[in-house]
């Protein structure tokens, strides 16, 4: 099923739907910045066959209005819910994303690529053309009540936003977070949401049994760059409101840095890592920019609609960090560069976290995974149950 959301939240008929919607749409004419969107263009994907460009043949004709970018959503019912990795990098081994595409519109997503899968664009119908995992409590549930299940701590959101605007009505994120409290099974979240703190009062309780932590994705302290950068997510403050709303309610929480962009974010390195820790984190981390796929074009376009004045340098410098390409996949260095820059901004981060007290990045390893429980899954009664029921009889399994 699909529908807009347009903050109305509409219902659209299955059978009313626009097929031209379900295509990439060609690149607007100009790299013009649309208002609540983070793309500048809609890019097409990588694994499109049709190649679509805009032309212009000379005939006079009227400025045409502007496209107007509405949220769709897809309620989608998924076949698996956990995703597992052996990334030697990433700090986690499972991860569970209720969501596809995500509304916060960060030019920079890694997951951005991902639509490309799905004949999407990476560029705006990544942020405007999203997908909820409808019944992904429910597979969670029967995933965890599988026998040879091993409990491993789940990184919840890291892929697309678990607490993006869409989340307020869906609330897959709860129904997720209600199945892992029910089973003690631990989780880390990672957002840059406000609305996280919607569900203190289940991951208050869990972190007091080192089931849960939380990471707030801080990109910027300034406004107006955030504005651009991740146009629907929580503002710089707020963020900083959030970690300190969290910290006081007991979920240890650190800040995630991410990502760090040359003369654009990298100059707010330090007084990021003040700020959270004056808000309350325990814990620093962070990821030096990342453009895998459609993402470098997509981010160049970024800078020349809104940086024109430093967008060589830039890249200039993000090529100096990857070995003179836009970027290098390697493990051990995708995260974080390699060179003398990436050097510079690694020791400035360490000094930073020392100068405060304050730990690198968390483990996942700290969560207490003894305390899992397999959660009850109750199978349709049949015959003798039922007899059993009305006889006023309860089944021991």
């Amino acid at each position: 099923m699909t529908r807009p959301f347009n903050h109305e939240h509409e219902h659209e008929p299955e059978h009313d739907r626009d097929p031209q919607a379900e295509q990439v749409m060609i690149p607007p004419r100009s790299l013009k910045a649309q208002k609540g969107r983070g793309a500048v263009t809609n890019l097409q994907g990588r694994y499109e066959v049709d190649v679509r460009e805009s032309f212009d043949d000379g005939w006079e004709h009227e400025e045409e209005a502007p496209k107007v970018w509405r949220t769709h959503v897809t309620e989608e019912t998924a076949r698996t819910i956990l995703s597992r990795n052996q990334s030697p990098d990433i700090p986690f081994g499972v991860s569970l994303n209720p969501y596809r595409g995500c509304e916060h519109g960060c030019i920079y997503c890694f997951a951005r690529p991902s639509h490309a899968y799905l004949g999407l664009s990476p560029g705006l119908d990544f942020e405007s053309r999203l997908y909820a995992k409808t019944n992904a409590a429910e597979l969670l549930r029967s995933e965890l009540s599988r026998p040879g299940y091993q409990v491993e701590s789940i990184a919840l959101g890291v892929n697309t936003d678990a607490y993006q605007p869409i989340e307020r009505e869906l609330q897959l994120t709860r129904r997720v977070l209600e199945v892992l409290q029910e089973c003690d099974h631990p989780v880390g979240l990672i957002t840059k949401s406000s609305l996280i703190e919607r569900d203190i009062d289940i991951l208050a309780p869990m972190a007091a049994r080192r089931l849960a932590s939380a990471a707030i994705t801080m990109t910027t302290l300034d406004p107006h760059i955030a504005r651009t950068l991740e146009p629907r997510a929580a503002a710089p403050a707020r963020r900083l409101r959030t970690i300190r709303t969290l910290a006081e309610a007991g979920i240890p929480v650190g800040v995630s840095i991410a990502p760090i962009i040359p003369f654009v974010t990298e100059p707010d390195i330090e007084r990021i890592v003040e700020a959270a820790f004056e808000a309350g984190a325990s814990r620093v981390s962070y990821v030096v920019l990342r453009l895998p796929w459609e993402v470098a074009p997509l981010f160049r376009d970024w800078l020349e609609a809104h940086f024109p004045d430093r967008a060589a340098r830039v890249m200039n410098r993000v090529r100096d960090m990857r070995g003179g390409k836009d970027y290098d996949a390697s493990f051990g260095s995708r995260m974080h560069g390699e060179g003398v820059w990436a050097d510079l901004i690694r020791q400035r981060v360490e000094k930073a976290i020392a100068r405060h007290g304050m730990a690198g990045r968390g483990s996942f390893k700290s969560m207490d995974c003894s305390l899992f429980r397999r959660p009850l899954v109750v199978p349709p009664l049949g015959a003798k149950a039922k007899r059993a029921a009305a006889a006023g009889q309860m089944d021991l399994f």
